[in-house]
């Protein structure tokens, strides 16, 4: 539930500011990459310290090396978070983010069809929902981002194509 809290909690921060005046958290792509960086940065920081036994004991047992892997899915989200923040690189860090959480679901069924005491939230329907949510934000910023930079690029060449012409 948390990483939830952070996803809203940073996105709406954003929309916040761009309504009183900060230029660039205006359009609402932006603020939800805060959103999402935020939820990442603390979502990656917890593969190394406060939960990192509860993160490794998650690992399906058929896969490997499950220290490794949280290390590796750690650093992943600290970079992506970083690279949420830099606008060339949004598109990018968003897709790799949500491919990741795609691949990292099997740990959450894991968890939620063999963990004990699990409070609501770890259970499989709101953890699915979650990650839905989490995965959708993903796209929204990978989807405007991919749509504003082929915008771009048909500008450029209708200008091209105009000067051609004179």
């Amino acid at each position: 539930m948390a990483p939830l809290m952070f996803l809203v909690g940073g996105t709406l921060a954003g929309l916040v500011a761009g309504r009183a005046g900060v230029p660039r958290l205006r359009p609402w792509p932006v603020a939800l990459r805060g959103g999402l960086a935020l939820m990442f940065t603390v979502t990656g920081i917890a593969h190394f310290v406060g939960m990192r036994q509860e993160l490794i004991d998650m690992v399906p047992p058929a896969l490997p090396a499950p220290e490794f892997l949280v290390t590796v899915t750690g650093v992943l989200e600290l970079a992506g978070a970083a690279a949420l923040l830099w606008r060339p690189a949004a598109p990018w860090a968003a897709g790799g983010l949500g491919l990741m959480l795609v691949g990292m679901f099997p740990a959450n069924v894991h968890l939620a069809l063999n963990g004990t005491d699990l409070p609501w939230d770890d259970r499989l329907v709101p953890r699915t929902g979650m990650q839905v949510v989490f995965l959708a934000a993903t796209l929204a910023v990978a989807a405007h981002y991919a749509r504003d930079a082929r915008r771009t690029q048909s500008l450029d060449s209708e200008r091209t194509a105009a000067r051609a012409q004179v």
